[in-house]
């Protein structure tokens, strides 16, 4: 089996592409570091790449086709992720909302929000876990990479595990630069208009997640 080869190559460069591209993890990652810090962003890294290895086993057991061919399976974990995304991105409104008096949500008024790495792990692999389209992706792409006598279990790991090396890169960056510019944006109109708007984008996601054709 010939792990590197100009399949390879491809492989890297468009997971690179894709994992850069915005979307539901580089909203996550923006909520969770303006809610506690870089370390949130760290932990929720963390859980949402270890979700590729979810969908992956799952894809070299040939599961994912139950989900893809499976209507009902398809729509309920659709919907379960779709009501997930939704309810992240109340609760960060809510969160930016509930303060009304801009005196209220000082800096030194509230503090920053305690760490519960398992909470940020939890919230990070639940967002990959319960989305449908990585696990289309999985059926749908790492099959042009796997070929003939390879052994698909192993093979599948092996591109998993570059694809979670690139993703919590990327997302470990995206949360310092994150929690730096977050140092310069301390006055609360700004910080309760970013947690409105990155919960906004996820409660979009969700809507979007849940009204999509199969």
């Amino acid at each position: 089996m010939d792990f590197v080869n100009s399949q390879l190559i491809t492989f890297v460069a468009v997971t690179l592409v894709l994992t850069v591209t915005p979307g539901v993890d580089t909203f996550i990652i923006m909520r969770n570091v303006l809610r506690g810090g870089p370390k949130d962003g760290f932990y929720t890294a963390i859980g949402i790449c270890s979700g590729l290895f979810v969908h992956a086993s799952l894809s070299a057991f040939g599961i994912s086709v139950i989900l893809v061919r499976s209507a009902v399976f398809f729509n309920f974990v659709k919907m379960a992720g779709a009501i997930y995304l939704v309810w992240l991105g109340l609760s960060s409104i809510y969160g930016a909302m509930r303060h009304k008096n801009s005196f209220e949500y000082t800096q030194s008024a509230v503090p920053k929000e305690k760490l519960y790495p398992t909470k940020s792990l939890r919230e990070g692999l639940l967002s990959n876990v319960l989305n449908p389209k990585p696990a289309v992706f999985y059926l749908a792409f790492f099959p042009q990479f796997i070929n003939h006598g390879d052994p698909v279990f192993v093979k599948t790991m092996f591109l998993a595990s570059i694809q979670f090396v690139i993703g919590i890169s990327w997302l470990i960056m995206l949360s310092f630069f994150v929690s730096q510019v977050k140092n310069y944006i301390e006055k609360p109109s700004i910080k309760k208009a970013l947690d409105t708007l990155s919960g906004s984008i996820l409660i979009a996601f969700g809507i979007k997640i849940g009204l999509q054709n199969n």
